[in-house]
């Protein structure tokens, strides 16, 4: 008689300690030590079929709650992925077995913990390690029993949206992908009488839009006579999820939904007025991803009459928005920990300003009255003055509401004048002076939000007052936004006190010199501002702080200013431990205003440079013993300091000497080369590179060191983070060459064939990369030519193309020397490029340098020399500019 296999059962006294422990770690009592109870059941986790109890109980213990029972699914979840790869065979089995009749479940709670645990599963181990899952997810689905087709239904969504690709693969022993299995039944359910099923096939539906899987892609008309079906789904997360396929469609496959674009367009306008915000909200998403889809404006120009006014009544604030309870809050209230916004401090970058800086507005809550503002932006952006017969009317109309009852449609109308101010300037430039003036008085208007506004919507204007500011009236009203952005700051409402600090911002980067008249004043507001703002919005003005110093650069280096600048600040400075993050903000604000200051900072700069080195000191300590250190690392702290020390570099010039000689500064910057953090390894580059420009010997004695590092990091996996490392690192080897001259010598064969490689693959970097890499190359072929010229074959045209680009200046002067002294030692490495050659040589305006101007005369005359007839040739393969440029040389 054969063996029958023995079925794992549950000890009664285990199973009971087990519940018992559930329960009470889900009781709402205070008098359990919950702490005590997590504790034992971690202890459980060690025995090998602790889990075999958790899923007997989710799914057989129906004397216990469901609360209960739902706990043990939960906890089974959690253990599960940590630990089913390495769970014995059997167990895995029996956990599997006990999970699928259980899809159909009497109650909701029960079948949707058994589909998040089997996502778990598959998430592991996939669908071909669980060949019962997929019929038993059919015969639910096709079962007609709601509680089976819900619970199946649940499983299946939670597969689409945590690992959606392993339904369109290959699984053994079926005849097609799984996708191609359950697409046709997702659709069905389209039409199902169930809300639930409806929801959740549509949801699971959308989840392939991003991947696109032939399966979808073929079924595309199937697919959108569905959406169609569901449009006015009397459930509005069933439209809500109808508006989200429409919008991802026109973000990534726009040409499925261009045969029924004016239907779309249509529904579209038609629920961004739907009486369900998030609705709404995800119908407001449409209008920017058509604009940015690109597909022809034409087509949405017939329904702008109609859209704008919804966008503009939907920027009014809703009576539930979060920034209604805010905008009452005075400033004499402390912030709580939970106001501060995380910060983020972006780390020193050296070259072309492309990489791209998040707004740090992802803290904020995206709503609809953001959105609607965002689509009218983009929208002014398409039509430009197009608009504004639509919706200027509109906006004057709500303007002149008058009463207390109507601030909120003012309040929007202000918000949708900032939002058009770029798109639509050229229609607004002619009435720019009485836009200001009408904008000017609601900075005192009696309700804050209103006066929040105002200070953003004209720092939107600002930049434009600025090029009026050459004709009396326009500079008058450029004064009048300056003073009233100023008195602003001084507000009492904190959150009036952000707008205007951060609007000021803005008109500083516009106004740059312009501002210099009124430094005094400017200053005096900034601190007094400093000495009464709570922590949130302190770190608004060191950053307005920063700004100003960034703007009017060595202007600020006055006796008179300094005392205003300087004194609270040194104050602030020395109030702040060492581990404080309140310290973060202020060593940005130092770095600028030290680069600003130059050789006038000196009086501040003992205290700063030492402070800098016992943070990095401190920080470097509590990275391997936070105890000893009595911090917790943080390597913001590390990348601040050294930006800070950065920003010492570049304004004391070699009179940094006197600071960092007697240092361990060396030892420390070599430590942070090697970090495993890519913006810890970026900032340590720029300083390094920032020290060889101003004291090159400091870095004498580890030397070669710094040099293999910084190479090393033009070698490894260029993904986005270690770019930025790539690009201060190429920029620092360069600056070290050309000061200690041959002693590179041993580093430039590796680093001439990581720079080849970057050039030959420059449309997949960024532009910053590539010109320091165009740049060093060009400096180490200066200093070596003997170890470049060998190889220049392989890097020539995309070397010259590179160059082409970079600016006039004394880089790109080093960079042609370079390329003048290989083309000397090797005349033939660079024939088959010479076209490139000339046109490098034809991008510059004009060689201030006279012997780089001599070296590149003998270069072309040498090859006019050497190519006979053939030069007549090369120079017909030109465009006249080029040739026009090349002129001057007599070639």
């Amino acid at each position: 008689m054969a063996a029958t296999a023995v079925v794992w059962q549950p000890r009664d006294d285990g199973l009971a300690e087990i519940c018992s422990l559930l329960e009470q770690q889900i009781s709402p009592s205070s008098v359990v030590d919950k702490s005590q109870i997590w504790k034992q059941l971690q202890h459980f986790s060690q025995f090998p079929d602790f889990n075999n109890y958790l899923v007997f109980i989710l799914v057989r213990a129906e004397g216990k709650s469901v609360e209960v029972r739902q706990a043990a699914g939960l906890l089974l979840k959690n253990n599960l992925r940590g630990a089913y790869p390495s769970m014995a065979q059997e167990n895995q089995k029996y956990i599997k077995s006990e999970l699928l009749p259980c899809l159909g479940a009497a109650d909701r709670n029960i079948r949707t913990t058994v589909g998040t645990i089997i996502s778990v599963i598959v998430n592991i181990e996939g669908v071909s390690g669980w060949h019962e899952l997929l019929p038993a997810l059919v015969t639910c689905l096709d079962s007609n029993d709601l509680n089976h087709m819900d619970g199946a239904m649940d499983a299946l969504s939670k597969i689409c949206e945590d690992i959606p690709h392993v339904l369109d693969t290959e699984v053994p022993g079926l005849a097609e992908r799984p996708i191609n299995i359950f697409l046709p039944r997702l659709f069905q359910f389209f039409q199902s009488p169930h809300a639930s099923l409806r929801k959740l096939a549509l949801g699971s539906v959308n989840q392939y839009i991003i991947i696109m899987p032939a399966a979808l892609y073929n079924s595309m008309d199937k697919y959108l006579q569905g959406l169609f079906v569901l449009a006015n789904d009397p459930v509005a997360e069933v439209r809500k999820l109808v508006c989200a396929a429409f919008v991802h469609l026109t973000e990534v496959l726009p040409s499925s939904i261009e045969p029924y674009l004016r239907n779309v367009m249509e529904y579209m306008l038609q629920v961004n007025n739907d009486p369900d915000e998030e609705v709404c909200l995800e119908a407001c998403e449409f209008w920017s991803a058509y604009c940015d889809a690109q597909l022809p404006p034409e087509n949405l120009k017939e329904f702008l009459p109609g859209l704008i006014p919804v966008l503009l009544a939907n920027m009014a604030y809703a009576d539930d928005d979060e920034s209604l309870l805010d905008a009452e809050e005075d400033e004499s209230q402390p912030d709580r920990d939970q106001d501060l916004k995380p910060r983020f401090h972006t780390s020193r970058l050296h070259g072309s300003e492309d990489f791209d800086d998040d707004d740090d507005d992802s803290f904020n809550v995206w709503n609809l009255r953001k959105c609607s503002a965002a689509a009218i932006d983009i929208l002014s952006n398409v039509f430009g003055d197009e608009i504004l017969p639509a919706i200027m009317p509109l906006i004057q109309t709500n303007l002149s509401a008058s009463g207390d009852d109507a601030w909120k449609q003012r309040e929007a109308a202000v918000l949708a004048l900032g939002a058009i101010s770029e798109g639509c300037m050229n229609g607004l430039y002619p009435h720019l002076s009485e836009i200001v003036a009408f904008l000017l008085p609601l900075l005192d208007d009696k309700f804050p939000l209103i006066r929040s506004i105002s200070c953003w919507t004209l720092s939107r204007f600002g930049k434009y007052l600025i090029q009026e500011s050459g004709n009396p009236k326009g500079y008058e009203q450029f004064e009048k936004v300056l003073m009233g952005l100023l008195r602003r700051l001084l507000d009492t409402n904190k959150r009036v006190q952000e707008a205007a600090c951060s609007a000021f911002a803005t008109v500083e980067e516009d106004a740059a010199e312009e501002l210099v008249p009124h430094l005094g004043v400017i200053l005096q507001h900034l601190m007094c501002a400093f000495g009464k703002y709570q922590r949130r919005n302190l770190r608004i003005v060191y950053d307005a702080i920063g700004t100003l110093a960034d703007s009017v650069r060595g202007e600020l280096n006055k006796p008179a200013y300094l005392e205003i600048l300087m004194p609270p600040l040194v104050t602030k400075w020395q109030q702040l431990s060492n581990s404080d993050k309140d310290l973060f903000p202020l060593l940005e604000c130092f770095t600028s205003i030290s680069q600003a200051l130059g050789v006038g900072f000196a009086p501040y700069a003992q205290p700063v440079f030492q402070r800098c080195m016992d943070i990095i000191q401190l920080q470097q300590l509590a990275k391997v013993d936070p105890s000893s250190a009595g911090a917790q690392y943080d390597r913001e702290f590390i990348v601040c300091s050294l930006d800070l020390l950065s920003g010492l570099a570049e304004g004391l010039g070699s009179g940094i000497e006197s600071l960092v000689s007697q240092s361990n500064l060396r030892d420390l910057l070599l430590n942070c080369c090697i970090d495993e953090a890519p913006d810890v390894r970026q900032s340590a580059f720029a300083l390094m590179g920032d020290l060889a420009r101003v004291f090159p010997v400091y870095l004498q004695p580890r030397l070669l060191d710094f040099l293999e590092i910084a190479s090393q990091q033009l070698s490894t996996n260029l993904n986005r983070e270690n770019l930025s490392v790539a690009n201060n690192a190429c920029w620092a080897i360069g600056e070290l060459a050309v000061k200690v001259r041959q002693e590179v010598s041993p580093i430039v064969a590796k680093v001439v064939s990581s720079l080849g490689l970057i050039l030959q693959h420059g449309e997949g970097v960024n532009k910053a990369l590539v010109e320091n890499s165009a740049i060093t190359l060009g400096r180490l072929a200066w200093i070596r030519p003997d170890l470049v010229a060998p190889h220049m074959e392989h890097f020539m045209k995309p070397w010259c193309m590179a160059l082409s680009m970079v600016r006039d200046d004394i880089e790109k002067e080093d960079a042609f020397r370079g390329l003048c002294a290989v083309v000397k030692v090797n005349p033939s490495g660079g024939v088959s490029s010479l076209v490139f050659i000339c046109q490098a040589i034809a991008s510059w305006h004009e060689i201030r340098s006279e012997d780089v101007q001599n070296e590149v005369s003998q270069v072309l005359n040498g090859y006019k020399h050497m190519l006979g007839n053939s030069w007549a040739e090369c120079l017909s393969a030109l465009d006249p500019p080029v040739k026009e440029m090349l002129a001057r040389y007599q070639v």
